[in-house]
Parts: structure tokens; sequence; C-alpha cells
């Protein structure tokens, strides 16, 4: 039986839509949207019948039939209580989202939409590697106050995606393999991977600065900026996320713009292209514990990767832990995609959502 599913991905400043028949990609579109359309809704899931309405128009331009879809999966949200794979959407999970009990994120319109569109259809809605999938072993969820406990926050669609392709290149299973993977993109996150399950991971506030995000900052610094009537939360919490990092120093976050300042002198610029490099290879060094250095190999992907200079400078600190796979850009579409066939086709079980 041959597959046709649709798959959506619901972006802070863009949505993504892609058709797949079985393993082809018959057409993928991204669609962006500027802060003006996004400025009049005050919440995230205000936003849902505009996107929802992207969507379909997009639908209509490619003169899609929606009654030869399979499936329809969209982006998995920042929903509590997940793990890794797939997920029908179900009461439970919508439920979720409506009381707010899920952080605000514009991937959580992702399952509402998906099953919007599904619904009428008969046809099932799915999400697929949540942001929040959470496997961590225990030891790595220990912080320093009892009163936090952490939680798996990374790249997790895009890192199990590329996972995946290594495996197929090195002719093994992903489940047989330990990888350590690092998502270089706007924002940087770092993942163990140890027979198909994350088990640790360094998320985007706690290591390397990124293109618009600090990553960690020392702790009594941060403490002296949020009491310092300076700053509301909501100024803090862009300060980590949206005009951190590079943006902060040099008013861009494009490495393309960075590398045209360094060639044309700019010693700042060249200093923290630098420090960019090293910081990304002390956290692959801090994750390189956690199996004892006993990695298959390194991968670094996301659109940083497209940066030989940047790649180079990091494989000369790490390649002694393991052999470096760099694999730029992202394949989230192909990931939601092919992980909703897997299930269709019985080679994953989706996973029944319970609310929290």
């Amino acid at each position: 039986m041959s597959y046709n599913i649709l798959a959506i991905n619901p972006g802070s400043t863009s949505t993504k839509i892609a058709l797949y028949k079985e393993e082809t990609k018959v057409f993928e579109k991204s669609i962006t949207h500027t802060a003006k359309e996004l400025e009049g809704f005050d919440e995230v899931l205000d936003q849902f019948e505009f996107r929802k309405n992207v969507i379909k128009s997009v639908i209509n331009e490619e003169n899609i039939d929606v009654k030869a879809l399979s499936a329809i999966v969209g982006r998995g949200g920042m929903l509590p209580n997940m793990k890794a794979g797939g997920y029908v959407v179900n009461k439970d999970m919508l439920d979720t989202f409506k009381e707010g009990l899920a952080s605000p994120h514009a991937s959580n319109l992702g399952a509402l939409i998906a099953h919007d569109l599904a619904e009428p259809l008969g046809i099932p809605a799915y999400i697929y590697d949540a942001v929040t999938s959470d496997e961590l072993q225990e030891i790595a969820k220990i912080t320093g106050l009892p009163e936090i406990r952490k939680q798996s926050i990374c790249h997790v669609l895009n890192m199990r995606a590329v996972s995946r392709r290594i495996a197929d290149k090195y002719g093994k299973k992903y489940e047989d393999m330990d990888i350590l993977a690092a998502h270089l993109g706007g924002g940087i996150s770092l993942s163990v991977h140890h027979q198909g399950r994350i088990i640790d991971c360094i998320r985007d506030d706690e290591g390397p600065f990124a293109p618009e995000r600090s990553g960690s900052i020392p702790m009594l610094y941060m403490v002296d900026m949020c009491y310092s009537g300076e700053y509301t939360k909501k100024d803090m919490i862009k300060k980590l996320r949206g005009n951190g990092g590079l943006k902060a120093y040099l008013g861009t976050q494009d490495l393309r713009d960075v590398q045209a300042m360094i060639d044309d002198g700019n010693k700042q610029a060249e200093l923290l292209f630098e420090a960019q490099a090293y910081q990304i290879s002390k956290a692959v060094c801090t994750l390189s514990a956690v199996l004892s250095g006993k990695y298959d190999c390194i991968i670094l992907t996301g659109g940083m990767a497209y940066s030989k200079s940047l790649m180079e400078k990091i494989s000369e600190r790490v390649g002694f832990i393991a052999p470096v796979e760099v694999v730029p850009g992202e394949f989230e579409m192909e990931a939601l995609a092919m992980g909703a066939r897997r299930i269709l086709k019985g080679q994953e079980e989706a996973k029944e959502y319970v609310h929290p």
C-alpha cells in the first residue's frame, strides 16, 4: 500500500508544509510570517486559525487531493510527560494544550492543526519526536537544587533523524549505535544517543552561546541583572533567547555576515567566531564523559554546519573522541513524514498521550 503523508511544522516566524508519497518528497514549502502579521496575537494558540488557513491555502495552490492523504503529522510541541517517537493526537493531548499546560511555543500548533485537518477526512493525526521528549537517565536529571529537576528540551526531531541517516551510512541500526549529536542552529543543543534513546543532553540554555541565544551565563551575574530593576522577566528571557549570542555582540545571527566581517578585518568578529567553535567543542567534550568516550561517531548538524571553517575548528578539537560526521541543514519535514510512515507500516507503534 502506498502512503501519502502531509507534514506541517509551525515555527516562531514560519510555517513549513511538505507532502511525501512513500519516501519521495512531492513538494515542500516554507511560508515566512512577518512581525506585523503576528503582532496582533497575544498568545501562540491565538494563531491557530491564521496558521491553519495558511496551510489550507498552500493545499489549494498545490492542488493536493486531501482525500488521497493517509495521515497528517505535525511538529510535536512543548508537552509534559513525553517520550521520543510518535503519538496519536487524542483528546488528552488537545485538552493539555487548551488548558495551557504546555509551555508556549509555535510548535504546539502542529498537533492542533493536524487534528483539525485530519478529523473530517477520517485519517489519523500524529506528532513525532516532540521537543520535550524526555528519556534522560535518572542521574542526568539531578541539578544543584532539589527544587529544580532537569527536563530534556533539545532538537530531538532533527538529531534523531540525522542519527538514523548516519546509522544507515554505517550499515547499522540507529538502536545499535552510540552517537553524540550537536544541532547547531539559531539555538544549540547536544545529546547522547545510546541504543535508540537520548539519555543525556545539553539544552540551549545550559551550553554554548548560539547565533541568537546566550547559552549558559554565570548565574550570580544573572541574579544581579534580574534584580537590578532595569529589566522585566520578558526582557531577560529575550536576552537568553532571541537577542543573545552573536546577535548581542555583532547585531547579526547570520554566520555568513560574521564571516564577511572577519574577511574585512573585524577582530571582534574573529574572536567571537573562535569562541563559538571553542564553546561547542567544550560541550561535546562534556557529554563525551557520559559513555566514557566510547562513541561510534560525533554528528554536527543544523544550519551552522554549512560553515566549513567552523566545522573544521570544532573537528580539530573533538576528533580524538570519535569520527566526526558533518550533516549540514535540518531534516525535520522528512523526519515527520518518515516517522508517520513507520507507524502506518506497523514498524513503530504510536503512543497514546495521557493528560498530566
